[in-house]
């Protein structure tokens, strides 16, 4: 019986989906994907932060799983709500592509005052406003190919996006530059892979030897770090773990959107504790001024 793939039908979704059937393929897995268009592909000309509510790109495709229409779904980690639907596991994260943010078209420092960037993110667009308080920053939706379209036309000078994307899909020369995490912060996840399945079956089983050790702690420190604050992607929230060893270190921000106020900490520790940590830093941050903004951001 074949194992039946949900994914959104985006590039890099469709791209996401096959890599994983190859890998499942290799292991003797007969696969086909199934395209399901989630609310977030549906409403692609408003800001996310205006679409609201977690789950954007994922409800519709769990819903698939739960009801036995798919055996596991492919997710860009980053997408993911850090709280799953009963019956739901997280099966596997496979070896995390480059987690950092990438400038196309100019490097930030290159563009002249008054310059229009476009992002996606909340959390992109307020580190923007604090490196560069004097550029235009502005919305922009679509598919990764779409939001080159509309660079390449001249709506914006520069456009900022995951470079595990543009990388993914054979974009990287696109790139003008990689944005360190000390100044750009990823978000939860970035560049990582979920694969979500039912609790238990074949889908489960299947997957879980695809997973990552290294990217499995960093991740599950990331998202225990988002899962104390409360947050999900439409909130400016960044974490940046790196694991060397059986050493996690993890970084972590919330920031006011006109990048007027942030509050950062750090925390490091084994490996095994990613999760503690992760929910230690959560709690420090908050206690350092993160609250008052995250209350301002959910009034």
């Amino acid at each position: 019986m074949p194992l039946n793939i949900a994914s959104r039908g985006s590039q890099l979704a469709l791209w996401q989906a096959r890599w994983v059937s190859e890998k499942l393929t290799a292991r003797g897995h007969e696969c086909r994907i199934e395209i399901i268009t989630t609310t977030g592909d549906k409403n692609t000309d408003v800001p996310l932060a205006e679409v609201g509510g977690k789950g954007l790109f994922t409800k519709e495709i769990e819903e698939a799983l739960l009801d036995g229409r798919a055996d596991l779904a492919v997710h860009s980690l980053k997408d993911l709500p850090t709280e799953l639907p009963a019956g739901l596991a997280l099966a596997a994260v496979p070896e995390r592509e480059d987690p950092h943010d990438a400038v196309v078209g100019c490097k930030l420092a290159d563009l002249p005052s008054g310059s229009i960037v476009g992002t996606s993110s909340l959390r992109r667009s307020a580190q923007l406003r604090r490196l560069r308080p004097d550029l235009i920053v502005e919305s922009i939706r679509g598919n990764l190919d779409t939001r080159l379209r509309k660079l390449d036309g001249g709506q914006y000078a520069a456009i900022v996006l995951a470079a595990a994307g543009l990388k993914r899909l054979g974009w990287a020369d696109r790139i003008a530059e990689i944005l360190p995490a000390e100044a750009m912060c990823p978000a939860v996840g970035q560049g990582a892979l979920a694969i979500e399945t039912r609790v238990s079956g074949l889908g489960f089983n299947a997957c879980a030897a695809l997973s990552d050790a290294s990217t499995h702690y960093a991740v599950a420190a990331e998202r225990a770090f988002l899962r104390a604050l409360g947050g999900g992607c439409l909130v400016p929230i960044g974490a940046h773990a790196t694991v060397d060893g059986e050493r996690l270190h993890l970084a972590g921000l919330v920031i006011a959107p006109d990048g007027s106020e942030v509050v950062r900490a750090e925390r490091q520790g084994p490996a095994t504790e990613a999760e503690s940590i992760g929910a230690a830093l959560g709690a420090e941050i908050l206690e350092a001024g993160a609250r008052n903004i995250l209350a301002l951001m959910r009034v």
